[in-house]
């Protein structure tokens, strides 16, 4: 499926319509186009340039946004384009290295720090959406207006082939980067500072240096970074002083000084392209306007110290469209999209603080500041608490959320898993595969049980509002038990049986008070309770869902009890 296809047998029209419009085809639109598609939902992508961009922008993937290629069924596409365990060290103008960042857990499934080459991934995001019959993309697309009422939006867009066109949708998602049409036009304020100075990006084929992982020296003259990529790419990133112009940077005999601090021969590259950067510490005020919403770029952005910008997008993405689909299947009130802009601003700002931070110690502003560093990291590194917070990356202020769609019935406090994502270990299904978590439950909702049935203290209206959200139920046992215990202990109808393998299950259970966990479909705990307690949890999910109420609930027949 290529761009020239898609844009060339899209049906001339001066009028469309569809369940949702996403207004930008970078990462963060085209995964939630992907699964809203994956939904069902008939979704329109609208992209101003007649192409993806195909330079190198972003170079870090973490656990978390492998997690959602995986939830729209991606992931074993995006591996062959990243190198997993990619660690970052960070070092003094002498070389010492003064912190390294090796985090080496995969407690959500995947490697916590991966190297890719961004339009590759972007590519794998835009090729799915061929599976999708429902989902349209539109290039050379420019949105010229909106306006929205009580029951939708309208977008005006100039097509130069096509000339003017209209879309009527229900909601509409600004993707649209950094500097949003959408979020201008909105007059939502994007509160933050821009960095005072600029970096000079240049990616190379045919990698120069050869050697893994990336390097950040943190030099006070001109701070520098040199990382690896995939596919023999390399990126050095180099700090533009004052009074220095891109067009001067770019001239091959200035790079090659630039690219000889860190390598001989800097003229002989193979350069794929160089640009300069600005970087930036912005949140929008807000991420919702009644049928708008505001993801990815076009509500936040951040240095790339920590390499979040594109991870955070896609923790929108993953946090977004699900709500998104309750509410345009009319299984859930539109107040529940109020919930993805109390849950994901206060992270976001939080990883744009720590972006920030990262850049304060690796760019100080005063050679002094810089030696008064290099001093204290060499007596920090001594202490071994202090140098495992670094190696295993425990400084990143991961998701978790205290408002929004949670039930926490007595289970709060820093150590408290509600609100919090989930693990994902591997299981065995009863035919004897073996797969991730999240590939036996499926991208809806889930509520496990550590060796019961997830129903028993369910009411009939109970399981039906979970059925009807399309709920994976799931009793968990350890793996030995599997398939050995239909005739002591029958499953209830519709409750699957997971095996697990490696007994992290029974571990995360184990330090927990109570056994039945309650998952939303982006894998944060929405309630952990006692079995006698899923009535009251379904409850008060039901409240925060917005959920609409079920029809009519089948009668339960009575439990036979041996």
């Amino acid at each position: 499926m290529s761009n020239e296809t898609t844009a060339a047998t899209t049906p001339t029209a001066r009028q469309r319509s569809a369940d949702v419009a996403i207004v930008g085809a970078g990462p963060v639109g085209l995964t939630i186009a992907n699964s809203l598609g994956q939904a069902g939902l008939k979704v329109i992508v609208i992209e101003k340039l007649d192409t993806l961009i195909d330079y190198p922008r972003a170079i870090g993937l973490d656990d978390e946004a492998l997690r959602t290629f995986q939830s729209v069924g991606l992931a074993q596409a995006v591996l062959p384009h990243t190198t997993p365990n990619h660690w970052m060290r960070f070092l003094t103008p002498g070389g010492r290295c003064f912190a390294s960042i090796e985090p080496r857990t995969d407690e959500f499934g995947w490697s916590r720090r991966n190297a890719f080459v961004q339009p590759y991934a972007d590519r794998v995001l835009y090729e799915g959406l061929a599976r999708f019959a429902n989902v349209e993309v539109l290039f050379s697309r420019e949105m010229t207006g909106f306006s929205q009422d009580a029951d939708g939006v309208t977008l005006q867009l100039e097509d130069a082939e096509h000339g003017a066109e209209t879309i009527r949708v229900q909601y509409m998602v600004a993707c649209d980067g950094g500097n949003s049409f959408v979020r201008r036009t909105l007059g939502v304020p994007f509160d933050g500072e821009t960095a005072p100075n600029q970096w000079i990006v240049v990616d190379v084929r045919n990698d120069p240096i050869g050697t893994p992982n990336i390097y950040m020296c943190c030099d006070p003259v001109r701070p520098y970074v040199s990382a690896a990529l995939p596919h023999g790419i390399r990126r050095f990133e180099f700090m533009v002083m004052p009074g220095e112009t891109e067009e001067e940077l770019g001239r091959p005999e200035n790079l090659a000084k630039l690219l000889h601090k860190v390598l001989p021969n800097g003229d002989k590259l193979d350069v794929i392209r160089r640009r300069v950067y600005t970087h930036n510490a912005r949140l929008a005020r807000n991420f919702r306007t009644q049928r708008v919403l505001l993801a990815g770029d076009a509500a936040h952005i951040m240095p790339v110290w920590q390499g979040q910008g594109y991870n955070s997008g896609m923790r929108d993405a993953s946090n977004l469209a699900w709500k998104l689909e309750l509410v345009v299947k009319g299984l859930a009130d539109a107040a529940l999209l109020d919930s993805y802009d109390t849950e994901r601003r206060d992270h976001a700002r939080a990883m744009i603080d720590l972006s920030v931070l990262a850049g304060r110690i690796f760019a100080p502003k005063s050679r002094l500041l810089g030696k008064l560093r290099d001093a204290l990291t060499l007596v920090l590194n001594a202490v071994p608490p202090v140098k495992r917070y670094f190696l295993e990356m425990r400084f990143k202020p991961m998701p978790r959320y205290t408002k929004g769609v949670l039930a926490p019935l007595g289970q709060s406090g820093a150590t408290s898993p509600v609100g919090r994502m989930f693990i994902q270990p591997r299981v065995r299904r009863s035919d004897g595969s073996v797969c991730l978590l999240d590939d036996a439950i499926g991208p809806n909702f889930a509520v496990l049980a550590w060796g019961t049935d997830p129903t028993y203290g369910m009411s009939a209206a109970d399981k039906a509002l979970w059925q009807q959200l399309g709920t994976c139920f799931v009793r968990v046992v350890p793996d030995v038990q599997l398939g050995h215990l239909e005739a002591i202990a029958p499953d209830a109808p519709g409750v699957i049986r997971l095996g697990d393998i490696d007994g992290r299950l029974k571990d995360w259970f184990g330090a927990q008070s109570a056994s039945v966990v309650f998952l939303r479909p982006d894998r944060f705990v929405a309630a952990l309770v006692l079995p006698t307690q899923t009535s009251a949890a379904t409850a008060e999910l039901a409240r925060a869902l917005a959920a609409r109420p079920v029809a009519a609930a089948p009668a339960e027949a009575p439990r036979k009890v041996a």
